[in-house]
């Protein structure tokens, strides 16, 4: 038996990408198309549930709204069918509602239009490697409310100059702190969201809704 050529490039994922605005799912391809195949595009929850049952797909990329169909109910009937592939929602929806009824259908992502192309690549590829994505701007809401830890105000003034980059001792200024102080209040913060260093307490605050790293 041949031994796989290990340099070769591995296959790329083929993508469904389902909106009724035809503007909107060519601009999306678009973006897709450096690391994805769009095998089709379709413009109705309809026409989504003929095409992933006739067009192998890796990938589900569609809106909630759609005419004839709301995308949570497409997703219930795509997986009666038989249609196992992970679906991401692109949606301009962010009522927790709506979220929660589309993580319990068994959406694999959950995306909002606003967000930056590189939020839904990276929601992308998480789903593809078998996880669970969520805009971070919606996780205080899905990890539920009594998971975000109640901080001083101190310690959110803390982590908010530190998410913007600023070292011990220009934020021990600012605050006019003794740079000790900060530091503890910094390993403190660590330590109740459960991280272990600088950039994960950072990355973990966003997640929460702690603070924000867009300017």
């Amino acid at each position: 038996m041949e031994e796989p050529d290990s340099s070769r490039p591995s296959p790329r994922a083929r993508v469904i990408l389902a909106d009724d605005h035809k503007m909107v799912a060519e601009a999306i391809a678009r973006i897709l198309k450096t690391d994805y195949d769009v095998v089709d595009i379709v413009g109705s929850a309809g026409d989504l549930l003929r095409t992933a049952a006739e067009t192998p797909a890796d990938l589900i990329l569609t809106d909630i709204g759609m005419p004839d169909m709301d995308g949570i109910a497409a997703l219930k009937a795509l997986r009666a069918g038989g249609v196992q592939a992970p679906v991401i929602f692109l949606t301009m929806h962010s009522e927790p509602g709506v979220v929660d009824s589309a993580l319990k259908a068994g959406a694999s992502g959950y995306v909002l239009k606003s967000a930056a192309a590189e939020e839904l690549l990276r929601a992308m590829a998480e789903v593809r490697r078998g996880g669970l994505f969520v805009s971070p701007s919606l996780l205080r809401h899905v990890l539920g409310r009594t998971d975000i830890p109640k901080l001083t105000e101190r310690q959110r003034e803390v982590l908010n100059l530190l998410a913007q980059g600023l070292r011990s001792k220009e934020i021990a200024y600012r605050l006019d702190l003794s740079v000790r102080t900060v530091e503890a209040h910094r390993q403190i913060l660590m330590q109740i969201l459960a991280v272990r260093n600088g950039i994960e307490l950072v990355r973990r605050a966003e997640e929460l809704g702690l603070v924000s790293l867009r300017s």
